[in-house]
């Protein structure tokens, strides 16, 4: 009967120790996800400003030479 329980404690501890490991790897490659999420977020906007001042840009330009032309 010792035998017995003593393996049975044997198996529920290194049972849980996986399924503790198994949680960590989880929350680990939540957090990682999350951070590309926000980096992709931050490259979107930074896209959208460039975008928009290039337009401006242009728009400034269009505004000059018609200004020149007449």
């Amino acid at each position: 009967m010792g035998r017995v329980l003593a393996l049975l404690t044997l198996m529920v501890t290194l049972g849980g120790c996986g399924l503790a490991g198994t949680g960590a790897a989880g929350a680990t490659g939540a957090a990682a996800e999350a951070q590309q999420a926000a980096q992709a977020k931050q490259t979107e906007d930074r896209v959208k400003r460039q975008i928009d001042a290039a337009e401006q840009q242009a728009s400034d330009q269009r505004r000059a030479a018609e200004a020149a032309a007449q």
